[in-house]
């Protein structure tokens, strides 16, 4: 077996001060004009987002009784426009360094789609199934 040594940080032995590290990304998904270094980060604030908005609109859906594709072009207008604002207009990014608007747009759509009809499908059979 072969004995594994530990790299010391070469800052904290020179004493040199870190570099101010960024806030976390929580904080920055609920902060207007956030930097994104990483590219994946924001995808996932936005893959997450999505879900989140799939899951509270499957609720009310099912809680009120809307039926048919009313609801489901609802959904994918409200879900579409929200992210759409929330990367646009408030975390003012330059979609072109993301892929475009439409890759923004699309990011998670599908499974938030899946999610928001069976929360929608659940509810609703739950309240209005005799």
């Amino acid at each position: 077996m072969s004995t594994q040594r530990r790299k010391t940080d070469s800052r904290a032995s020179k004493n040199e001060p870190e570099a101010p590290s960024l806030p976390s990304v929580w904080a920055r998904a609920f902060t207007s004009n956030s930097e994104w270094p990483e590219k994946d980060e924001l995808l996932d604030v936005i893959y997450w987002g999505r879900q989140i908005v799939g899951v509270i609109f499957g609720l009310l859906w099912g809680i009120i009784p809307m039926k048919g594709i009313v609801g489901l072009a609802l959904f994918c207008a409200i879900n579409a426009g929200i992210l759409y604002i929330y990367f646009m207009s408030f975390q003012k990014i330059d979609d072109e360094d993301f892929g475009g608007a439409w890759e923004l747009t699309k990011e998670g759509f599908m499974t938030s789609f899946a999610l928001f009809l069976i929360v929608w499908i659940i509810v609703y059979s739950a309240i209005y199934f005799d």
